[in-house]
């Protein structure tokens, strides 16, 4: 079995980055958008009257100055935005990073970086209206366990909440949880969760009364999923994996009467019941990295990989669960996937980025190709994953340019913005606003009020 680690892993958070649905589906009306990709986990927006041009001075509502390095996406509920950030202080001579194997050698990825430097941990409150900073809390500060990816972030996962509480994920730091006052309410240690000393980026799922963390680290020796109980951070139920370092956070599918939970993996995908960590299916792996979240369309579920191999898995979720992995499968697609963003499922079609902003369109019920080679106007990278709005999506790129695309069979590049600044962080969009997060702050943008 080939285990590949080279290359540049950056958080899902960016991409991907805490998935949140609590029976929604594609044609509600929500406002917030509580967790990464939103209220239904889909990185879909149903508000109208979405601004598709702007410039750094036209529909800006406000521009907040955002301290030290995080590629966690703003989350929205209300008049509050919640945040994450790292920001590093002294280093400390003789620190030596965490030791990692692999095949039995010792292993380290030549640009990691970060654990001899200590690193303070904090969630912030931004008032929604006027963008001022409403708290700044330190939930830890100390020399990070391992290092993290050249381009990374001790502040990957993006916070999920619930309208009275938010909760932030640090990987070994824990899981802490505050009220929108900023008052800590509890702090869970949960055990390590290292992935080659690339970072941690796979963002928290809430459900019901549930906190769900995938922690899958290295080669799997040690990998786990566990849920808090949300009131008191004590374990509700955890579940051992063998399932090598996942970059990738799980998408809940909450209709019917059997809710699921599944997870993207190198060697297995599984779906559980989020309620008890019960494992529901399995199905092989991608054989590959997996950063992305995972993608719905009707009764399939979408799993995608983009290193060392492109691979896209179209799977069943409507099969008994003592299907096979043979009558799960629907379909598969080998081509135009990129290594970090996460790809987009929306209006019966799927559209694949590549690192370079090459966007395929597929057909969603049989994976048939629609169009490839969409390119981009100006040419960079892309780390943050696409959101879609009013049958648009948009993209977001390193050198600081928001692309906005028509949704359909035909590829349209619509508008090109640029706020200035590197993008590595997924965008939201709430109450007639998107929130984009650059390098060193965060942008509203939107009509006037």
């Amino acid at each position: 079995m080939r285990r590949v680690y080279s290359g540049l892993v950056v958080a899902p958070a960016i991409l991907l980055l805490g998935l949140l649905l609590l029976g929604a589906t594609e044609y509600e009306d929500n406002a917030n958008w509580p967790a990464f990709g939103g209220a239904d986990g889909r990185s879909i927006s149903h508000e109208t009257g979405l601004l598709t041009h702007w410039t750094q001075e036209e529909h800006v509502r406000w521009k907040t100055p955002i301290p030290g390095r995080g590629h966690s996406s703003p989350i929205v509920w209300d008049d509050r935005i919640f945040l994450t950030t790292a920001i590093q202080g002294d280093e400390v001579p003789g620190r030596r990073p965490l030791v990692h194997y692999f095949e039995g050698e010792v292993w380290r990825h030549p640009g990691s970086w970060g654990s001899e430097f200590v690193h303070e941990y904090r969630v912030l409150a931004i008032d929604a209206h006027t963008g001022d900073i409403v708290w700044n809390r330190l939930a830890h500060t100390g020399l990070p366990y391992d290092d993290i990816a050249p381009r990374g972030s001790y502040a990957s996962p993006t916070a999920v909440t619930n309208g009275q509480t938010v909760y932030a994920y640090f990987g070994v730091p824990g899981v802490f949880a505050y009220d929108f006052n900023g008052n800590e309410l509890w702090h869970a240690d949960i055990g390590p969760a290292v992935g080659f000393g690339l970072g941690v980026s796979t963002s928290p799922v809430l459900y019901e009364n549930r906190l769900i963390v995938l922690a899958d680290e290295d080669e799997g020796d040690h990998s786990f999923i566990v849920a808090l109980d949300t009131q008191t951070g004590e374990v509700a139920w955890k579940k051992p994996r063998r399932v090598q370092s996942n970059w990738s956070t799980p998408l809940l599918i909450d209709r019917g009467d059997q809710p699921q939970l599944v997870t993207n993996g190198f060697e297995w995908i599984i779906s559980y019941d989020p309620r008890t960590g019960d494992e529901l299916w399995r199905i092989p792996g991608l054989q590959s990295n997996t950063v992305h979240y995972p993608l719905l369309h009707n009764d399939l579920a979408l799993f995608t990989s983009g290193y060392p191999d492109k691979v896209l898995k179209a799977v069943r979720l409507n099969v008994t669960a003592s299907g096979k992995g043979s009558e799960r499968l629907a379909w598969t697609y080998n081509k135009g996937i990129a290594y970090v963003p996460s790809n987009l499922s929306y209006r019966g079609y799927v559209y694949l980025l590549s690192d370079n902003g090459i966007v395929s369109c597929l057909d969603a019920n049989t994976g048939e190709v629609v169009y490839e080679g969409g390119r981009m106007p100006v040419a960079q990278r892309f780390f943050a994953s696409p959101v879609a709005f009013e049958g648009k999506f948009m993209l977001a790129g390193t050198d600081g340019e928001v692309f906005v695309i028509k949704a359909g069979p035909e590829f349209e590049v619509l508008a090109t913005n640029t706020l200035g600044e590197p993008i590595f962080a997924t965008p939201a969009i709430s109450n007639g606003s998107m929130y984009f997060r650059t390098q060193h702050n965060l942008w509203a943008i939107g009509s006037p009020d």
